[in-house]
């Protein structure tokens, strides 16, 4: 048995070797290497993917996230509502903006936005809602974009963690994550379920005009080169990244497949455990297992993973601190927030090996284990 990984970008490579290859020598061949002809057709090509209008790439999640914010028009002080239980990214850039950041705790079951919280806290300031689809499970986007409708809220979709994964309306009508809000943004960071070999991120919308600003916003907030409309910033995909990102995007939804069978395997384990927690499978999300995280009772977590590491199985805690709780954002008070989901997942989740590579030895071995650790 290999050593095992979070995730194995090395295997996954492997399998795809001669297309990766070959599509960056090209970029090489060509010189194309900033806003090449990948680049352009990436975007057409993830568009057609989550059925959109526009694709913007970009440099990464984390600037995805600001420019969606910039293209908004917002100002300092207006107020973003969003969840405390997710990368330090999403909130970054609220505070980067001098925006105020309105924390409301998550669901108990799925970890996403809880939308009873999100009610209470609008006020006449909320300017956006940043609902994050975590570890690959979708926020319930049907009631939340009527709560968004009923205040003219505009809604920015963090979907970092679930590329590829869909929400099912009541209806029956299916839509991608982060084809759904006002804007969607998404990270290409390597560990992604669509990965770069570098960093990389991208913005979708269905606004005409607002795709059009969002690319200035890019660009030095130019349309023509050396007119400067706005400010901007200077965010891009380079070539390279897009040629592997075009080859990669025709295997996503492999990719979440195979997460998914991993986590099959992981909840046919643990089902019958009373000290785990297995991960909620919302009814109208397509889970796609970005994380495979679960909820330890009765159980010292931090000496579970020190002992998993002691058997070489890697596992990681997200997230110890919430961002709510982050030093960076002392200045907004929020710190004794009453958040109780969002404490209390703090404390018991861990997320376990999940990747397109795994084995049934090795998933058997990593159950195996930690059913045998936990006791």
């Amino acid at each position: 048995m290999q050593n095992l990984q979070m995730v194995d970008l090395k295997r996954q490579y492997h399998k795809i070797k001669t297309e990766i290859d070959t599509a960056v020598l090209n970029v090489i061949e060509s010189t194309a290497f900033i806003n090449g002809p990948d680049v352009q057709n990436f975007g057409k090509e993830l568009a057609a993917y989550l059925e959109v209008k526009h694709v913007i790439p970009c440099a990464n999640g984390t600037d995805a996230l600001q420019i969606a914010l910039m293209a908004l028009g917002l100002q300092p002080g207006d107020e973003v509502i969003t969840t405390s239980y997710t990368y330090i990214a999403t909130v970054e850039v609220v505070a980067l903006l001098r925006l105020k950041p309105v924390f409301v705790d998550v669901d108990a079951d799925t970890f996403t936005m809880n939308l009873d919280g999100l009610k209470k806290a609008i006020t006449p300031k909320t300017k956006a809602i940043i609902p994050v689809h975590l570890y690959g499970q979708c926020v319930d986007m049907e009631p939340l974009l009527a709560i968004a409708k009923e205040h003219n809220i505009p809604i920015v979709e963090d979907n970092a963690q679930a590329i590829g994964g869909t929400y099912t309306f009541s209806d029956g009508t299916k839509k991608k994550t982060g084809s759904m809000g006002i804007i969607g943004c998404t990270s290409f960071f390597p560990s992604k379920n669509l990965g770069a070999y570098g960093d990389g991120g991208a913005i979708f919308t269905n606004d005409d005009a607002l795709a059009e600003t969002i690319k200035m916003v890019a660009n030095h907030g130019q349309k023509a080169k050396y007119y400067h409309e706005i400010v901007g910033c200077n965010s891009r995909l380079d070539s390279m990244q897009a040629a592997i990102l075009r080859i990669k995007l025709r295997h996503l939804d492999e990719y979440c497949t195979a997460r998914r069978a991993a986590a099959d395997f992981y909840d046919s384990a643990f089902k019958n455990n009373h000290k785990i927690v297995t991960p909620y499978r919302a009814p109208y999300s397509y889970h796609v297992f970005h994380q495979y995280t679960l909820q330890v009772k009765g159980v010292n977590r931090d000496e579970l993973q020190t002992k998993l590491a002691e058997r070489k199985i890697p596992s990681m805690i997200y997230y110890p601190v919430p961002c709510h709780k982050q030093n960076m954002l002392k200045e907004y008070g929020s710190a004794n927030l009453d958040l109780p989901v969002t404490n209390m997942l703090q404390d018991c989740v861990i997320s376990l090996p999940i990747h397109t590579e795994l084995t049934q030895e090795e998933l058997s071995y990593i159950t195996t284990n930690f059913l045998e650790l936990i006791g």
